[in-house]
């Protein structure tokens, strides 16, 4: 055969010439994700969207025991890594380097010569124990591997040893163990259990003692008191009452009292001293009609801290002891507060704090001054506070009249006209949508001119454990029904579109999206779920063992047949034949939470019924994106979907 100039120069299209060139101009997913019916994304979005890609956040993970410097994990590579930092604005030096993320560190308590951390593989939550010697940064395994969890670490103030709860015997009960990590080997079982939710409180100060707590859902959880000698395990709570969340136990200085939090005969959780012998709550905070969410105390118990939760912003406290009187801090901006800790000698406090301008920093409280110090300050990549959306508080009606809350941020007023809108829709189902940082997702509402809403829906936390039972078992769908009251809220604001409206929702708030892609076909525009459960049935029967019996409790007993009937019922995956707009899925390969199995048959009965459905998995991640590239591009094909189907 002989090739004339058109056909050489065909073949030459076709081997890598300007076909080549072309592909150029296009994001290419990389080797970990798999992609069905995403278009080509032009490098154009691409650059369009790096502006608001490259913030990042930092957060506390240890202070040392004996000088004034922390361990922070913060992200300049792929994932979060641990950086030492010795001063405030100090350079950060970098001490793990893994391709998966490290968020937490704890100090050897005696001299910090070095750090204990847990690791997972691919995001499948079986997170290891890891020493790290601070010199050489060379990392030892600690726990066996596998498929287990490990965590919960709680450290003997001598050095001597931690304990730590793990999975380890059968995968399904979270027992206690004690381990010396100068010798592994010398590991032991300290407390065989029943059930996934347990985890060690607190250490008596002479160490022959530890305190238990016992989840069984959101709303119910008990305190133990552990003899580690004896192996003796003794109630604290009253267990034969139920539904009572009581966390966060720690002894006291005072004998035979210890400190904890519990919302008994309370719609919210109060910081209260309970009484070994008599058994009597001394609840301390029922003034303030919120969440205390967490608390500290000194080591030389003479100061605690708390932090409360306050229509979805964080407030802390600081209360004397002797006196149970306690004061807001005064001069922390209006956001949410993470972890706390105090330095050696007690004077000073080290917390997180992002705000809706803001991602998280690390900042020390001076005790005895009140001084507020900053001590880490994370970049906002190119974002400009101008383009920054600020949540509004909001508020509806349900179908029975219940008031159902969230956050409205606004689209950039530089857009005229009815905006488009994007409800975001938190897991859990008992997480909370609160006053926070949009970060990346500035994008829609400054570049986009998108709206973007986060609701609380019925079952959410943070509104008394009342409101936060409210979607149990066949209650579920009254959950749905908020959303559907939320978009006759959209409806009535002059400024938003009723006729473009996009759900988006990750694990229990994947659900959601899917629940409302059948029930309000017609209001909405298409939907996206990330890693959401597309049957209660087949979601309960392949979640891992050691969660199985605690989502039982939220969703039901699928065992039950009247119950098992329902949750065929609501299924998503059964009411297809009712869904008419475009969805897009999300999901990590090895999702111990929700698995795979959810993602793919809803796609395979979608796609079989004719439906347009977008499909992205990553093959290193688990129950959501945690690297930077795989959580670039599911947001670059989220935008082409917003572009093609709710913007159009």
């Amino acid at each position: 055969m002989k090739l004339t100039y058109i056909t050489l120069f065909v073949l030459f299209l076709h081997s890598g010439g300007i076909l080549a060139q072309e592909k150029k101009d296009v994001i290419t997913p990389n080797e970990n994700l798999i992609t069905e019916n995403i278009p080509e994304i032009s490098k154009d979005l691409s650059n369009k969207v790096k502006k608001y890609t490259e913030a990042r956040g930092a957060s506390l993970a240890g202070v040392h025991p004996v000088t004034n410097e922390i361990i922070i994990s913060t992200r300049f590579g792929v994932t979060p890594q641990l950086h030492h930092v010795k001063q405030p604005l100090g350079d950060r030096t970098q001490i793990t380097f893994f391709d998966e993320p490290i968020s937490n560190a704890i100090f050897e308590p005696t001299t910090g010569k070095y750090i204990i951390y847990a690791a997972d593989a691919g995001g499948n939550e079986f997170g290891q124990l890891y020493k790290l010697d601070l010199k050489t940064l060379s990392s030892t395994m600690l726990t066996s591997g596998g498929r287990s969890q490990n965590g919960s670490v709680t450290w003997r103030k001598d050095g001597k040893g931690f304990y730590y709860s793990s999975t380890k015997r059968n995968g399904k009960d979270r027992d206690i163990y004690f381990m010396d990590p100068e010798n592994p080997s010398s590991e032991k079982l300290v407390l065989e259990v029943k059930g996934g939710g347990w985890g060690i409180s607190d250490i008596s100060p002479d160490f022959s003692k530890l305190l238990i707590r016992e989840s069984i859902s959101a709303n119910e959880s008990y305190i133990w008191l552990l003899d580690v000698q004896s192996g003796t395990l003794t109630e604290v709570t009253d267990r034969k009452t139920p539904n009572v969340l009581q966390s966060g136990a720690s002894f006291s200085k005072n004998p035979n009292e210890i400190w904890l939090m519990s919302d008994k005969d309370n719609e919210f959780s109060s910081l209260s001293t309970f009484n070994l012998n008599t058994k009597k709550f001394n609840f301390l905070t029922t003034s303030i009609p919120w969440n205390v969410e967490n608390y500290l105390l000194s080591e030389d118990q003479k100061t605690l801290v708390f932090t409360t939760n306050e229509a979805g912003s964080n407030k802390m406290y600081i209360m004397d002891t002797a006196s149970k009187v306690y004061k807001e801090v005064k001069g922390l901006p209006a956001g949410l507060l993470g972890s706390m800790r105090f330095n050696s000698g007690d004077t000073s406090l080290f917390f997180t704090q992002s705000t809706a301008k803001s991602a998280s920093d690390v900042f020390e409280l001076v005790m005895k001054t009140g001084e507020i110090i900053r001590w880490t300050k994370s970049e906002l990549g190119q974002i400009q506070e101008e383009d920054i959306a600020l949540p509004k508080a909001i508020s509806w009606k349900s179908f029975d009249k219940l008031t159902i809350s969230g956050f409205y941020y606004p689209a950039s007023p530089k857009f005229k006209g009815k905006r488009p809108v994007v409800i975001n829709i938190h897991g859990g189902p008992e997480g909370q949508s609160m006053a926070s940082f949009l970060g990346a997702n500035n994008y829609f509402t400054n570049e986009m001119g998108v709206a973007f809403i986060a609701p609380n829906v019925r079952g959410s936390s943070g509104f008394g454990k009342t409101f936060l039972a409210k979607d149990n078992g066949y209650l579920r769908e009254n959950s749905v029904k908020d959303i559907g009251a939320l978009l006759d809220w959209i409806a009535l604001q002059p400024e938003l579109d009723k006729d473009k409206i996009m759900i988006m929702g990750g694990s229990y708030g994947g659900y959601m999206s899917l629940a409302t892609a059948f029930h309000y076909a017609d209001r909405i525009k298409c939907s996206v779920d990330i890693v959401g459960i597309s049957n209660f049935n087949t979601f309960l029967k392949n979640t891992e063992d050691y969660r199985r019996d605690l989502r039982r409790v939220e969703y039901g007993d699928e065992r039950i047949p009247e119950m098992a009937a329902f949750m065929e019922k609501i299924a998503p995956l059964n009411n297809i034949d009712k869904i008419k707009k475009p969805i897009f899925i999300i999901q990590g390969k090895n999702d111990p939470r929700v698995p795979l199995s959810e993602a793919t048959q809803m796609r395979d009965k979608l796609k079989s019924n004719g439906n347009v459905v977008w499909y992205l998995e990553a093959k290193d991640e688990g129950h959501g994106f945690r690297k930077k590239p795989n959580i670039d591009f599911q947001r670059l094909a989220v935008i082409r979907f917003m572009e093609e189907y709710l913007l159009k």
